[in-house]
């Protein structure tokens, strides 16, 4: 199984933060903030993984470069332009091969164990939820055993964890596009399942949510390995 991390977007409400370094590469806790992300998928078994850059990419590449020293193979696949969340996974699927693969986000940070993830899920995709933020109090989904579903029932956040075949994006167009609108437009069709993880998870989005993970991460249990901030390795 191969490993995707979106880190394609500028970040644009993080302000000043971003102006000449792509949000990937905040810090938080002496690490890159895509680091948390990278390692989950290490820590999980899975060393082949493949991350899609735009804004500011040779940074991303220089910094991480070609994975040896956290254990991985990194495979870029580098967009003109940003092509969004759905677009940039589905220029990747040559990198991510005929097998279902695991998608992060880059400006997640999670212990949910990876490895826990259905290696071949029972529809086209398989998701994580987590209970809503502050910030997002209406939620995603609605789920009901291993069914995710739209209602108006109780709903969680999508914590932009998952297993996707390829085969999701058999009648996607190539360009920009979301790809939480692929989920929506399948979930309609029932053909994605989910679960809810009540752990640690964090969004970072803006100033303050960086700031609040930085004092959180005592509650973070994964672990991390590799040099802190090393320069990139090829």
């Amino acid at each position: 199984m191969r490993g995707m991390i979106l880190a394609a977007g500028r970040g644009r409400r993080m302000g000043g933060l971003t102006d000449d370094i792509p949000k990937p590469l905040l810090r938080v806790g002496g690490r890159y903030l895509i680091e948390y992300s990278l390692q989950a998928l290490v820590n999980s078994g899975i060393k082949e993984i493949v991350i899609n850059i735009s804004y500011h990419r040779d940074q991303i590449k220089a910094a991480l470069g070609n994975g040896q020293r956290f254990g991985a193979n990194i495979h870029y696949s580098e967009e003109v332009t940003a092509l969004e969340t759905g677009g940039g996974v589905l220029q990747a699927l040559p990198l991510l091969g005929d097998e279902p693969f695991i998608v992060l986000s880059s400006d997640i940070v999670c212990d949910y164990p990876l490895k826990n993830l259905p290696r071949e899920p029972a529809g086209l995709a398989h998701l994580v939820v987590v209970e809503n933020p502050d910030y997002h109090p209406v939620g995603d989904f609605c789920l009901q055993g291993d069914r995710l579903y739209l209602g108006d029932e109780r709903r969680y956040t999508f914590g932009n964890i998952g297993v996707y075949r390829p085969e999701l994006f058999a009648n996607s167009t190539a360009g920009w596009f979301r790809l939480g609108d692929l989920i929506i437009s399948q979930i309609r069709n029932q053909t994605i399942t989910g679960e809810l993880y009540q752990g640690f998870w964090q969004n970072i989005g803006n100033p303050q949510q960086l700031a609040e993970l930085e004092n959180n991460l005592t509650l973070f249990t994964s672990p991390l390995v590799g040099e802190v901030g090393a320069a990139g390795d090829g």
